[in-house]
């Protein structure tokens, strides 16, 4: 059994910290909302609002924040939880952040006389929920040792990419440019199907069968046709991971055009106010500018 803090009690976060409990670790979550905090207590957890409020002692904490501002702040800022960790624990980080960000943390860890995990992950809620996420880890073999226990509770795939933070992060933004742009042109699909007078539920299931299909079209399209634009995982991602992708290419001054395109469709999407909506909804887009009547569900 380990002693574990995970902050952040999200779509990803909350799955997580459950499974952990089910596996019978001792899991302190950690949430500014009060409701994620007393679901996870419902759950046989403890719960504080902020970080620097864990117990002391823990053998690993799981960060699955927003983003690289709130990573920094929860670890390192005035109220972070580095003074509390014991030399040798093992901070988990699975924020999705530039490469660049995780080398940077690798290093003010190892300073603090921490392990570092750089391992972002995907699944969604579906995984995170069923404790089936995959695991695109990079760091020392001691990171990876010491974090087993709890990357064996939250995943069914952990990839060991490499000995240095970085390497699962650049993994994880190839990752999100496919994740992105299959949704965006999965709802781009759907609309001129809409427009050209197909009806969405035989043309999904059409495409189903269809050497047209992905992953995205399957998962995603029936949130659409649901009418249910609960997020599941929120256009705000995308507006922020297709952001890091194309900062990434930039650097390297490497042409990025597609990523690009769906970066700005999500961006349009958020616009329209539909920042905080399930990610397939970036459809609204096509909705605002054709004027189709997108399904109202059942």
């Amino acid at each position: 059994m380990m002693n574990v803090g995970v902050i952040g009690l999200g779509t990803m976060g909350m799955g997580a910290a459950v499974n952990l409990v089910k596996q019978g670790h001792k899991v302190t979550g950690c949430d500014l909302r009060e409701a994620a905090r007393d679901a996870l207590v419902a759950a046989g957890a403890a719960a504080v609002a902020r970080p620097d409020a864990l117990p002391a002692g823990l053998d690993a904490v799981l960060v699955l924040v927003v983003n690289a501002a709130q990573e920094q702040e929860v670890l390192f800022g005035p109220h972070g939880c580095v003074p509390l960790l014991p030399p040798g624990a093992v901070a988990i980080c699975s924020t999705t952040v530039a490469p660049e960000v995780a080398r940077g943390l690798e290093r003010q860890l190892n300073a603090a006389g921490l392990l570092m995990l750089d391992a972002p992950v995907s699944g969604g809620r579906a995984g995170a929920d069923a404790g089936t996420m995959t695991v695109m880890g990079s760091g020392a073999a001691a990171a990876f040792e010491r974090a087993r226990p709890v990357l064996d509770a939250i995943a069914a795939k952990v990839w060991q990419l490499g000995d240095a933070a970085g390497v699962g992060s650049t993994v994880k933004m190839v990752n999100q440019l496919l994740a992105g742009v299959h949704i965006a042109v999965a709802a781009e699909a759907l609309a001129l199907g809409i427009r050209a007078g197909a009806d969405p539920q035989a043309l999904y299931d059409v495409i189903c069968t269809s050497a047209g299909s992905s992953w995205m079209w399957q998962n995603r399209v029936p949130h659409i046709l649901a009418a249910d634009d609960t997020p599941l995982s929120a256009v705000n991602i995308f507006v922020k991971d297709l952001g890091i992708v194309l900062d990434q290419a930039r650097s390297l001054a490497f042409p990025a055009p597609i990523a690009a395109t769906a970066h700005q469709l999500f961006l349009g999407a958020a616009a329209l106010g539909n920042g905080a909506k399930d990610d397939a909804f970036v459809i609204r887009v096509w909705e605002a500018l054709t004027g189709i009547t997108l399904p109202q569900g059942g």
